[in-house]
């Protein structure tokens, strides 16, 4: 039992950084759209391959405001209530099994 829970205690942690390392993410793209940058550098390229595929779904159910786009921060939202609730929940699992 001891092994589940360090186990579950290190894919809390794992879960975690990811996490917090997508909303960096996010926010470089969002820094990005401001700027204009050249849509062939292969940082932007980058950005935009790892973000779209989540924020496309959310801008898609987003009723249209204009031109303002708030998938970005309804999916850093998103990430902050997964990092409220679902690490601290695998981590007092994880105290559970040692």
């Amino acid at each position: 039992m001891f092994v589940i829970g360090n186990f579950l205690s290190a894919l809390a942690t794992v879960i975690n950084i990811v996490l917090g390392a997508y909303v960096w993410l996010i926010i470089g793209r969002v820094i990005i759209s401001w700027v204009n940058a050249d849509p062939y550098n292969p940082i932007v390229r980058f950005l935009y391959g790892a973000t779209e595929p989540v924020l496309a779904p959310i801008r898609r159910r987003l009723p249209y405001l204009g031109g303002l786009d708030l998938s970005p921060m309804l999916l850093i939202l998103a990430i902050i209530f997964l990092q409220q609730f679902l690490v601290p929940t695998l981590q007092r699992i994880a105290f559970s099994f040692s």
